[in-house]
């Protein structure tokens, strides 16, 4: 048999595939986000390893060229069976278009793309049977545009995993899983991005350059189409290489385990990456993470909150004094760093409201987010409770009926809202919100002339200021207090908004202009609130849900998860900054205190104005759980693994220390048993609590 010109096609496919990942980890590796340096064995571990991920990764995704040529041949066309296969594939079609199969029952495009495949299949099969003269014609074409199709893709997967990585400083994560859930959303945000039609031009013509040379060097498949005995030991080979490689990728995924996080990422394949990601969306604690004995766990937290029950947080909160039932506003904006912020060292004048803002409000200066996405700071902010592995609450299927902030307002009789300027279904939050006791305000409650600016994620943040205005009056006109959760839109890409709002153009679509607009919507939204009667008997909360990047030197990088947070209230709160460690979480706990509240809690949360408030902090990606004590980062991770970083802050003259955001992170080589327990018992317990629905 004779190999080369039997496997032209793979090797071909394969040497280019190889090469791609070979220019793209180049790129990678010089890209201004990777903010580290390499040693000489760090690098030949990167591109060795590297490589032989890649090609076993390619073995296994060449299963769909290898079904795609092993069904090439002539015989299957002779009489009177090339005439009964274009009978059935003629008959299947036909079936299909009578709207009658189980593709209707789905519905969707399903249908559509029967009809699309089976026709073409059908027509394909006809051409070859009628005109066999052509046939070689035919088939080369076929074989052209399949191959096509293959690079096309490769090419498109190494764009988007430069594009990935150019937000978020790693290879396909779960992130990349969300996305392709959230297609329509996602292309939309590149459409309004990048630049892409030049963009895809570029890679269309790369693609069918880089096409041409493999075709020209693969027809010789074609030319003589292997016999069924060749086929059957080709079958042989790539089975053998097949099993060979889905027992390798794990092994080599094992050795990603470097302490810099770039060269794991670097020296990883992004397809592995994201099947892994896809496959393994929702983590179990107990199964991957090193735990303890559940009463040595909830003994634990019991120290860290001295009044919860036993194996439960539940425990009672009761105040001094008179119980304030103000309306409240919680507004969580979209993305807003604290280096977005003047006091903590931007001179570019992008948040001069917030700037102002702050400074009448009980401010926190040392508050983390618990994560890098949407989901998890609502659900922070709404649960109060640390972010447990794989998917935020917001998306799991169990996330209804929660001891929520709603849930605690509802008991005080307040009316309950989560405004959002765009389609609640993105990220489950209207499954989430709506099944939590929340009523939905969102892009389909606006009617045509109450929006004046919109892009792919919704409304423009000065719309919703407006809408949110027009709610408060109609819920101020009911008598009952009201509690409002506001989650803005605008700052995110594509950065952009109404033209002549701010002096950022938003053609530029950059980041600050999304910060700054952002910045705009909200002083037009409380310049215009203070103006209602309501305004006076209501407090506000304002806190970002996560940070605009969350990429670093290490897993965690605390800088990455700074945000600002204040709770303004004129002439109920008094303007100072709290520099108390704190985390999201803590938010809203702290201004149930301010109100005096007195209620059944289970949140993990607690009001840190209380002299009983041991500082602390949690912030984690959907694996990696993080707790920030001691001037020590604990860091949990799959699989029952555990690191720590001493934690040095930086000096920056300019700054008073309360504003001063980066750290020097050291890994200990000494670990403190002691705080990897105490880590071990917060996200334990939440687990336990979420997992047996104690929650």
């Amino acid at each position: 048999m004779n190999y080369s010109k039997y496997f032209a096609p793979f090797k071909n496919l394969g040497l280019f595939y190889l090469l791609l990942g070979f220019i793209l980890r180049i790129v990678l590796l010089f890209h201004p986000i990777t903010q580290t340096k390499f040693g000489v064995l760090a690098l030949v571990k990167i591109f060795t390893l590297g490589l032989i991920s890649d090609l076993l990764v390619f073995i296994v995704a060449s299963v769909f060229l290898w079904i795609y040529l092993i069904f090439l041949s002539d015989s299957k066309f002779n009489k009177p069976w090339g005439y009964v296969l274009f009978g059935i594939y003629l008959a299947l079609l036909i079936y299909i278009l009578s709207g009658k199969t189980i593709l209707n029952e789905y519905g969707g495009v399903l249908p559509t793309i029967g009809i699309v495949f089976i026709g073409i299949k059908t027509v394909l099969i006809g051409l070859l049977l009628l005109l066999p003269k052509q046939r070689r014609t035919i088939r080369l074409a076929v074989f052209s545009v399949t191959i096509f199709i293959f690079v096309l893709i490769l090419i498109q997967n190494a764009v988007s995993e430069f594009f990935f990585w150019n937000e978020f400083g790693v290879r396909y994560n779960f992130i990349a899983v969300d996305y392709l859930v959230y297609t329509n959303t996602v292309i939309g945000n590149i459409m309004e991005s990048y630049p892409v039609v030049p963009l895809f031009t570029a890679v269309g013509l790369v693609a069918l350059v880089s096409t041409y040379i493999i075709v020209k060097k693969s027809k010789i498949y074609l030319e003589n189409i292997p016999t069924f005995i060749d086929k059957l030991k080709i079958i042989g080979i790539y089975g053998l290489l097949l099993f060979v490689s889905l027992k390798l990728i794990p092994v080599l995924a094992k050795q990603e385990n470097s302490p810099n996080v770039f060269t794991n990422e670097l020296q990883a394949n992004g397809i592995y990456k994201f099947y892994g990601a896809f496959m393994h969306s929702e983590l179990d604690f107990f199964k991957f993470y090193e735990t303890i004995p559940n009463e040595e766990a909830y003994a634990l937290l019991k120290k860290q909150i001295p009044t919860i029950q036993s194996n439960s947080t539940l425990r009672t909160i009761q105040s001094d004094s008179t119980e304030r039932k103000m309306n409240v506003v919680l507004i969580t904006i979209e993305s807003l760093s604290a280096e977005f912020m003047k006091m903590y060292g931007n001179e570019q004048n992008i948040t001069p409201f917030l700037d102002s803002l702050a400074l009448q409000s009980l401010n926190f200066s040392n508050l983390y987010a618990t994560g890098n996405r949407t989901v998890r700071g609502l659900e922070a902010m709404t649960l109060c409770i640390p972010p447990t592995p794989g998917e935020s609450v917001v998306k799991r299927e169990d996330n209804k009926n929660k001891f929520s902030t709603a849930s605690i307002f509802q008991k005080k009789g307040y009316q309950t809202k989560y405004l959002y300027g765009g389609d609640a279904f993105f990220d489950n939050m209207q499954d989430f919100f709506s099944g939590n006791g929340y009523d939905i305000v969102d892009k389909s409650s606006f009617s045509e002339n109450e929006i004046t600016f919109a892009n792919i994620w919704g409304v423009c943040d000065g719309d919703m200021a407006n809408k949110a205005i027009k709610t408060m009056n109609e819920e101020a006109k009911t008598g009952k207090p009201f509690f409002n959760h506001w989650m803005t839109v605008s700052n995110h890409r594509p950065f952009t908004y109404p033209d002549g709002k701010i002096d950022i153009s938003p053609t530029i679509k950059s980041r600050n202009g999304g910060v700054k607009y952002t910045d705009y919507a909200l002083r037009q939204f409380f310049n215009k609130a203070a103006k209602e009667p309501w305004f006076k008997n209501t407090v506000f909360v304002i806190v970002a849900d996560h940070c605009a990047s969350s990429s670093g030197k290490t897993e965690l990088p605390m800088d990455k998860y700074r945000i600002p947070a204040m709770i303004y209230g004129p002439g109920f709160i008094k303007p100072e900054n709290n520099k108390k460690l704190m985390s999201q979480i803590d938010l809203m706990p702290t201004l149930f205190g301010l109100l005096n509240f007195d209620y059944e809690s289970k949140f993990y949360g607690q009001d840190v104005l209380k002299d009983v408030y041991q500082p602390r902090a949690f912030i984690a990606t959907y694996q990696d759980l993080g707790y920030i004590k001691d001037n020590v980062l604990t860091i949990i991770s799959p699989v029952k693994k555990s690191k720590q970083f001493a934690l040095k802050q930086l000096d920056n003259s300019k700054l008073q220390e309360d504003y001063r955001i980066f750290y020097e992170e050291t890994l200990m080589t000494s670990k403190r048993q002691d705080l990897i327990k105490e880590s071990t018992a917060f996200y334990q317990t939440a687990s336990d609590m979420l997992m047996h629905k104690k929650y």
